[in-house]
Parts: structure tokens; C-alpha cells; sequence
């Protein structure tokens, strides 16, 4: 009976182990549970603060549809951005975005600010309405959100995004004869990111080229000079030129000009061209396109000369069409600068390398379009266009019957009357040993030159439209790069073989030819360039009537 009992505790006691474990383990069950709604909640509300719409903590405030066309009804030069008002609240499902418990949030003002600084973005018209806005911001008072003040403050948002990170329509670029495509993006939802994102708004970069905003930090020096130094009194010499070692009165007035452009750094009193004033104009001569000799000259005190009041314009010129460029690029491609004559390679938008290139005569002017790029061509044939084989070639040729066969060319064919002329692979080639082609209606390519000693020149525009790379080899390998069995070695045997051979690249790469005659150097230093096709003018003179 001992036994039997003794037997029946211990059942008692294992089955008792066995609940207290399955309870606990219920227990533990439970309370994971719970935190894991209590995170799924969390992780809930963080979702909630990215969708579109919830931009604020008011969305117990809506608005009617109706006070939204009543509004652009009251203030007809809003009309314009109507369909993008309407469209920002239709995302929101109409719910107020500038208040926050009843109180204007930071945002709000500063938009304001930008609104009210519009000149700062290098613009010179102000936003419509801008003093009713003020008013309304005056007198805005804690607990009463005012629908009036909502509206006018998205009404202005887009006022600004238009005028500041837009830009000019584009059938004003086009009539410049730019045909790089246009920026396009909703801006609708970057105001969306901007109120969502207290924290980060005011880090957030300006939906615009990243040349805009260091062209905007110059802008603000040069005005700041032009304050202190409004007649920027030109400097003469009667000496041919200045060099190290001189002592003139007017290279006291070199080093205080320099020092007011941010090159020098020495004394500014000091009539003896010393080490620190050479620096100082070897970095000036490099910001201006000059070889960088160090030699004070005409060309050189001339840069200088130039009026503040010119170099405010080139500034706002290329602002606005830093307006029209995409943001950024996400891939290897390829820019050239005309006005610079360089060829940049990127990588999402970090410069890999650069190299001089030689561009379009004002005569024959390179076009400013985009395209991309799909082969390499070594060993290429010139077909010679049908305008240079009529107003050159054809000429040559009653002057010199040989004038064909001397310069490695054939005829291949004729048409009316025109012959169809080629100039066969080799040294002589026109194009060189390379060309890159990225087919487009303007018959514009990248290609090798025979010519090398012009790449030296500091002003580089020879050709007849097309774009002579001043390191073809270079540009071809790095093409090439991911491509098996194309090493350097094949790369230059195919170069010089004679005989021309296509290689059709894996991914097309973007090519973008661009017009820039003020702009920022890897080291953040300010360059302007000479207008060599008269484009800054006429595009300056919009800018300043607008």
C-alpha cells in the first residue's frame, strides 16, 4: 500500500511539474505576443510617417475642396499651379499639412524665409501674394489654424519650386538652342518628403543639379563684393608682362584684386611679385581657362578686369541651367563642357577623370544634346559630309587633281554630281585611330584627332562640330574595361591595324554635352569660362526681365 502510494506522488508531482512548465511557458508565450503587437504597432505608426499625406500630427483638420478653388478663384496668379495644389491635398485626402497641434510647424517658416529671399536662388521677381503670406504669418495666432494661410503657403511652395528649382519653360531652353532633356520630377511629393521629415528638411539637398547650390554660395561673395568695391577700378600696366622676381605699383593692386577673389593670401601692400602672388595667379589663370604660367599679361589682367556686375550674370546664366539638368545619375556617363573643353567621366555623379577635347568652330558649333553612347570603332573610315566634300574638298580638287589620293581618301559613288568621299583607316584619318559613337540626328561623335598639338591650346575650338578626345586610348579602355580579351594591348593593336572593326558596347552609356561658362572645380573654386557662342546674353537678359 506504501508503495503503491509512494507511486501515486510521484504521478502527482511529475504532472505538476508538467502544468507549472506549460503555464509558464503560456505565460512567456503571452507577453511575447504582446511585445510583438506592441512593436508591429510601433513599426505601424513609424510606416504611417512615410506615407504620403501624413505630414503633420493635424489630421484631425481637413479641408473642403471647395475652400481649395474658392482660394486660386481670390488669387488668380496662382491659377497656374492650380493642378498641382489640387494634387498635393488629393494625396493627403485633403488633410491640413503646415500645422501641427494647432501651431504653424518649423517648416512653414522656413519657406517663408526662402520666399522672402527669392534673390538668394539668384531670381529677381518676387511670388505673388508675398505680402498678403506676410501678413498672414504676422498675425497667426496659437489654436486657430488658419485655412487662408494653409493654401497660401502650398500656393507659394510651388511658386518657389517653379522659379527656383525648375527653371525657365522649355521652349525658352530650346530657343537657346538647348536640347539636353529636361529635369522632370513631382514636386507634389517632395513637399511631401520636406514636412514628413522635420528632422531632415533642413538637411534635405534642393531637388536641382549639384552645381546649383555651389554656384549659389559665389553668387553671395560676388554680390558681397560688388557691395564693397562697386567700381572694381581696372588695372593697367605698361609692362608686356609681369613675372616672379618684379616690383611694380601695380602688382600691389594684382594681389589686393586677388585677395578679394579668394586666390591670394600674402600681403596685399608689397609691390614685389613673390613666391605667394604666383600661386595666387597660376590658380586664377587655371579658374579662367588661361595656361597657368604665372606670367601677369593682357589676357590675364584683362580676367581681372572683368566687372563684378558681368560675373553676377554668367553666375545667374549657368544657375538657371543647372535648373534644367537632371539631379543626379545613377551610372557611369560622360559630360562635356564646351565653353571648358573637357571631357569628365563619371560614376554616380563622382568625376572619375577628365581630358581635354577640342570642340565646334563658332562656325560650326557643337550641339548641346544628350545621347548614348553603343560602339567603339578603331581603325574608322571618315565619310567626309556632303557640306565639307562641296564648300573644301571639291575646291582642293580643281586646285590639285591628286588633292584625293595624297590624303589617303576614295570616291565611292556620286550623288548629283556630288561625289561621296571617304578617308580610308590609318594616322592620316581626320578621326584619328577611335571614334565613340552615340547615334544621333546631329551626326555628332567622340573621336581620335592626328592634330595632337591643338589639345594644348587653351582655347580649343577647331572642329566642325564633332569632339576630338585628347586621350582616346584612355577613354577606349575605360570603355572597354569589363569587356574579356579587350587588354591594352589589344586595344592599341586594334587601333593601328588599318583595317576598322566595330565593338558594340554591353550597356549603353549616357553622353551629355552641356554648355557651361561659370561653374565649380573639384576643390569647390569658382571657374568662369569666355561665351564662345554667344548664349549667356540673350538667356541673361530673360533672367533679369522675368
Amino acid at each position: 500500500m506504501l508503495a503503491f502510494s509512494f507511486k501515486f506522488d510521484k504521478i502527482y508531482i511529475a504532472l505538476f511539474c508538467i502544468c507549472c512548465v506549460i503555464s509558464i511557458a503560456g505565460c512567456r508565450q503571452e507577453k511575447k505576443a504582446k511585445k510583438q503587437d506592441q512593436e508591429k504597432s510601433k513599426a505601424i505608426k513609424e510606416w504611417n510617417k512615410t506615407i504620403p499625406g501624413n505630414f503633420s500630427a493635424e489630421q484631425n483638420r481637413f479641408l473642403d475642396s471647395m475652400e481649395i478653388d474658392s482660394f486660386i478663384n481670390k488669387y488668380p496668379l496662382f491659377q497656374a499651379y492650380a493642378a498641382s495644389i489640387r494634387e498635393f491635398y488629393d494625396g493627403r485626402n485633403l488633410a491640413y499639412a503646415w500645422y501641427a497641434d494647432n501651431r504653424l510647424i518649423e517648416q512653414a517658416g522656413n519657406l517663408a524665409d526662402r520666399v522672402k529671399n527669392l534673390k538668394n536662388e539668384g531670381i529677381s521677381q518676387e511670388t505673388p501674394y508675398r505680402n498678403i503670406l506676410d501678413s498672414l504669418l504676422y498675425a497667426k495666432a496659437a489654436g486657430t489654424p488658419d485655412v487662408k494661410l494653409e493654401l497660401m503657403l502650398t500656393a507659394n511652395y510651388f511658386v518657389f519650386a517653379k522659379l527656383a528649382w525648375e527653371g525657365m519653360d522649355p521652349a525658352i531652353s530650346k530657343s537657346s538652342q538647348w536640347y539636353l532633356p529636361r529635369k522632370k520630377m513631382s514636386y507634389a511629393s517632395y513637399l511631401d518628403s520636406l514636412i514628413s521629415a522635420p528632422q531632415k528638411a533642413s538637411k534635405t539637398a534642393a531637388p536641382v543639379y549639384r552645381q546649383y547650390d555651389l554656384l549659389k554660395q559665389h553668387l553671395s561673395h560676388y554680390r558681397d563684393l560688388q557691395k564693397e568695391d562697386p567700381s572694381w577700378t581696372p588695372i593697367t600696366s605698361t609692362v608686356k608682362s609681369y613675372k616672379p622676381g618684379d616690383s611694380s605699383v601695380p602688382i600691389a593692386a594684382v594681389k589686393q584684386r586677388l585677395f578679394k577673389l579668394g586666390d591670394f593670401k600674402g600681403d596685399t601692400l608689397s609691390y614685389v611679385y613673390d613666391e605667394a602672388l604666383e600661386t595666387a595667379t597660376k590658380q586664377f589663370q587655371s579658374r579662367h581657362g588661361l595656361p597657368a604660367d604665372g606670367a601677369i599679361g593682357k589676357g590675364t589682367l584683362d580676367e581681372m578686369n572683368v566687372p563684378l556686375t558681368n560675373r553676377i550674370r554668367q553666375i545667374l546664366v549657368n544657375m538657371e541651367r543647372c535648373r534644367w539638368l537632371p539631379v543626379h545619375m545613377d551610372s557611369v556617363y560622360l559630360g562635356v563642357n564646351i565653353p571648358e573643353f573637357k571631357l569628365h567621366v563619371y560614376h554616380s555623379d563622382s568625376l572619375l577623370w577628365s581630358c581635354n577635347v577640342v570642340v565646334g568652330q563658332s562656325v560650326h558649333r557643337t550641339v548641346i544634346f544628350s545621347g548614348d553612347m553603343k560602339y567603339v570603332v578603331f581603325s574608322p573610315y571618315w565619310n567626309v559630309p556632303e557640306s565639307i566634300v562641296r564648300n573644301e574638298i571639291m575646291p582642293a580638287m580643281k586646285r590639285n587633281p591628286g588633292y584625293i589620293k595624297s590624303h589617303k581618301m576614295e570616291i565611292t559613288g556620286y550623288n548629283g554630281g556630288i561625289p561621296n568621299v571617304r578617308q580610308k583607316p590609318g594616322p592620316q584619318n581626320s578621326l584619328g585611330l577611335v571614334k565613340f559613337l552615340f547615334p544621333n540626328s546631329y551626326n555628332i561623335y567622340l573621336h581620335d584627332s592626328p592634330a595632337k598639338s591643338l589639345f594644348n591650346e587653351s582655347s580649343r575650338a577647331f572642329s566642325h562640330g564633332c569632339i576630338r578626345v585628347g586621350e582616346p586610348f584612355k577613354l577606349a579602355a575605360f570603355l572597354l574595361q569589363n569587356y574579356d580579351n579587350w587588354d591594352e594591348q589589344k586595344i592599341k593593336s586594334s587601333m593601328n591595324r588599318g583595317v576598322e572593326q566595330y565593338v558594340t558596347l554591353k550597356h549603353k552609356i549616357p553622353v551629355f554635352i552641356a554648355y557651361f561658362t561659370a561653374f565649380t572645380d573639384r576643390k569647390n573654386l569658382l571657374n568662369f569660362r569666355k561665351d564662345i557662342y554667344s548664349r549667356d546674353d540673350a538667356l541673361a537678359k530673360m533672367l533679369i526681365e522675368d
